[in-house]
């Protein structure tokens, strides 16, 4: 048995073809999406980065593991404590140990554990190749390493190869002399120059007149990434700089996929493709990050071509990216592991048998501190922390019919906000009964001054940004509202 995993960071799953888009983007990706199953409401449990892989390689929410940002207490996975034995749970509970216990050789291709210090990242692979960039890496100098493994072990029957690619991953990196293949062609229908008009007066980092975050620097080391929007040229800077890294990866995936057909191996290997999160190009205001618990951050693709199994077939139910472990473990006959907090979905794939779940919990504290709820058609998004955005506390969104989220219906709908927040209550308690510890970290994230991405200090620099860009009445909401964090800093109001 042959496993190929293409972890491709920051991808969105509606700016692949196979899922609508209508710019050519991954015709190579497409091709395998023909050939499998194709995933349309899967989503992160935890965004971004470093807490989606690590549910994902735990099979665990980020409540029960701990780490749900990128700094400070919850940056890092909670030890096992007095329980842990000889070894930890990681040993035989992790991802990679499902292919293990298959007698299969594991091996890695990625810098992410460098990336975060997520250490714990390597259990249960048998090799490990850092690319060396911490994520920076473009194509180009991650596919030989790939093509070298597969020169050396491709033929052989008995082994799973996890692939992380960063090309959709800010700053946008395809090389310049790789041209822009959508110079010509539309951008997305929703973004038109009223939308744009409208985002120019949004508050927080990453909005469009600080695409560099708190600022509008721009690195002249990566021309497809601007520093801020100012009109339909630089929103279209924006857009295809992203699209044409999504076309840059995919033509490598291709050579991946060129040498495995050669080598009469890419038939009956499976083929998995996901992301550990997606991105928001203008949603919620934002663009060219990931910092939400919304459907665009946590949303992700996945497609899976496993021979033999469905084929050409698309599931529209709910699932999260940690089922994954479970379902693997069905299909090899394995043991459900009583750590996992998925559920498998492998009657999908070996009949097209339904096995979705009805309602959705996922979350982000590493820019904000944010629970959302994804159920039938709608999403709820419960703030404690807006890292500087001036959201509303709560929002609900009509995804099908507004899935760019432009129309905050949560004033309107009460009643489904009702719902959604007795959902989230009962999924709480829920994973508080279910583990040993008595802290919630997203408490721990905000009692410790706030997300990593996020801080006063961060603030105090973005006010004065905000004031020289003739936004001072967002700066003046945004002194009124973290005035208690402000003044633990120094700061001076100009009202004082």
């Amino acid at each position: 048995m042959r496993v190929l995993l293409l972890d491709l960071d920051s991808t969105r799953a509606d700016h692949l073809g196979c899922y609508g888009y209508h710019r050519d983007t991954t015709p190579n990706i497409d091709r395998i999406a023909k050939e499998g199953v194709r995933f349309t409401n899967y989503y992160t449990t935890d965004a971004p980065c470093a807490p989606s892989r690590n549910a994902l390689m735990t099979g665990r929410f980020g409540i029960h593991t701990g780490n749900i940002g990128h700094g400070g207490t919850a940056g890092d996975m909670r030890t096992e404590g007095i329980e842990r034995e000889f070894h930890d749970r990681l040993k035989s509970d992790s991802f990679p140990a499902i292919f293990r216990r298959n007698g299969m050789k594991t091996a890695l291709i990625s810098p992410f554990a460098e990336r975060h210090s997520s250490w714990q990242f390597y259990a249960g692979f048998t090799e490990m190749y850092n690319t060396g960039k911490t994520g920076d890496e473009s194509a180009e100098e991650v596919t030989p390493t790939v093509l070298d493994w597969l020169e050396r072990n491709g033929d052989k029957d008995d082994w799973f190869l996890y692939v992380n690619y960063w090309d959709p991953h800010t700053p946008y990196r395809a090389p310049k002399d790789y041209g822009n293949p959508f110079e010509n062609e539309p951008l997305p229908a929703w973004l038109t120059e009223d939308v744009l008009k409208e985002h120019l007066q949004s508050i927080g980092p990453h909005s469009a007149r600080e695409i560099n975050m708190y600022d509008n620097f721009e690195n002249p080391s990566f021309p497809r990434h601007p520093g801020e929007i100012t009109d339909m040229a630089g929103l279209r800077r924006v857009i295809d700089g992203y699209d044409t890294g999504l076309h840059y990866m995919d033509e490598h995936i291709g050579e991946i996929f060129k040498q495995m057909d050669n080598a009469n191996i890419l038939e009956d290997t499976v083929v998995i493709i996901t992301a550990d999160h997606g991105e928001n190009l203008g949603e919620l205001g934002i663009y060219a990050e990931h910092g939400t618990a919304d459907q665009m951050t946590c949303r992700l693709p996945m497609i899976i071509r496993w021979p033999g199994l469905q084929a050409n077939h698309v599931d529209n139910g709910l699932h999260y990216h940690l089922d994954l472990l479970p379902t693997i473990a069905d299909l090899l006959e394995q043991e459900h592991r009583p750590t996992w907090d998925g559920q498998s979905y492998a009657s999908i794939l070996r009949n097209g048998k339904s096995a979705d779940r009805t309602f959705l919990v996922f979350s982000q504290n590493a820019h904000v501190c944010q629970r959302a709820v994804r159920f039938d058609k709608w999403l709820y998004i419960r703030t404690y922390h807006d890292g500087f955005h001036l959201f509303d506390k709560e929002m609900l969104f009509d995804i099908v019919n507004d899935p760019h989220e432009q129309h905050n219906l949560s004033e309107k709908r009460r009643d489904l906000c009702k719902e959604a927040v007795y959902i989230l209550n009962q999924w709480h308690d829920d994973m508080m009964f279910s583990m040993n510890y008595d802290t919630d970290p997203m408490w721990t994230v905000i009692k410790e001054g706030g997300p990593y991405h996020a801080k006063t200090e961060d603030l105090i620099r973005y006010l004065s940004h905000l004031r020289r860009t003739g936004r001072s009445d967002g700066a003046e909401q945004l002194e009124q509202k973290y005035q208690k964090d402000l003044a633990s800093k120094g700061f001076l109001f100009r009202n004082s």
